[in-house]
């Protein structure tokens, strides 16, 4: 009985018990599995084309994921906080409509109303969650009907074309070599690492994911939270729909269709779990980087169409069972 007392005290020098090395063991797991993850795909791709990692293949994929990375980096905020948007796909599609309807007037500066149009698609979702009490997943359910029926309302399903060359030469043409979307991308991503690790918002998302109940105890003011944070993915969004918008030469109604369950795979695939109070920017670039990767290497390795769907989605479960945190979760339902 003493031994064990001994054995227990803080100033024990005995040695870790097997569950504590259990635990450390999943958590390095957890912290390295995007990145061993996106070093597996890329042998495997690699040996399957040996064009995988061409430079003209790569910055094919970093354009082409842009617009991944720009929602995924506002849905990081959401998940970090426990909540979820599945509306981002619908509001990418409102935002380059808007941007369409406005750019022979304002040029370049269409993002401006794009952008509002995003961030008040946000607030919406944002006031729905956090003053009417309505669950997130539910009400961007709802949301996202109606957005997408907004677009389909005023394109009677035709696309509108954008054709202005000033407007497309700034977002989506190439600066030495690297596409302009990727740039923004990066300083976008840049800015969001930041507001997560050196703003009082980042800790107090990460403290609301980590428990609304203890949150509110400590002041944190939820709603007023919860509320920025879905503006932030809703203008994120908004540039995002930019950005396709500028990459397509058309707003059409079923753009940004699927992006919010990729937004997701990316955020979680990154090392966020759906628990919520974790979250890293790095990671979610990673888990971007992933994403993208595992699409443009199954199409170049020959991977028939109707089972990459399947792939992905088992990547994607692997990652939530990886990642999600079992001890928040008293029952699974």
């Amino acid at each position: 009985m003493n031994e064990a007392l001994t054995t227990n005290a803080p100033g024990s020098t005995a040695p870790p018990r097997q569950d504590e090395l259990r635990v450390s063991r999943i958590d390095l797991l957890r912290r390295g599995f995007p990145l061993i993850f996106l070093l597996i795909l890329i042998v495997v791709f690699t040996i399957m084309s040996p064009r995988f990692l061409s430079l003209e293949n790569l910055s094919s994929v970093f354009d082409e994921g842009t617009v991944l990375l720009v929602t995924a980096l506002g849905m990081t905020f959401i998940i970090m906080a426990g909540s979820i948007d599945i509306s981002v796909g619908a509001i990418v599609a409102v935002s380059a409509l808007v941007a369409a309807l406005t750019v022979n007037t304002l040029g370049v500066l269409a993002i401006i109303p794009a952008v509002a149009v995003g961030a008040l698609c946000g607030c919406f979702n944002g006031l729905l969650l956090a003053l009417g009490k309505v669950p997130s997943f539910i009400a961007t359910l709802g949301t996202m009907v109606v957005y997408r029926g907004l677009v389909l309302y005023f394109t009677r399903g035709a696309p509108v074309s954008i054709d202005n060359d000033g407007f497309l030469n700034v977002y989506s043409g190439i600066t030495f070599g690297i596409p302009n979307s990727v740039m923004i991308g990066l300083a976008l991503a840049a800015v969001a690492w930041a507001i997560v690790n050196f703003t009082v918002f980042g800790r107090e998302v990460r403290a609301i994911g980590g428990g609304e109940r203890v949150s509110i105890l400590t002041g944190i003011s939820v709603a007023r939270v919860k509320i920025l944070m879905y503006v932030l993915l809703g203008a994120l969004c908004g540039v995002a729909g930019l950005l396709q918008g500028a990459r397509t030469m058309a707003a059409t109604s079923q753009l940004g269709l699927g992006l919010e369950l990729d937004a997701i795979a990316a955020v979680v695939v990154g090392g966020t779990p759906l628990t919520g109070g974790l979250g890293s920017i790095i990671g979610t670039m990673l888990g971007v980087l992933i994403i993208t990767l595992l699409s443009s290497g199954m199409n170049m390795g020959g991977v028939d169409p109707y089972l990459q769907n399947i792939i992905k989605g088992v990547v994607l479960i692997t990652a939530v069972f990886i990642n999600i945190d079992r001890k928040k979760i008293g029952i699974i339902k």
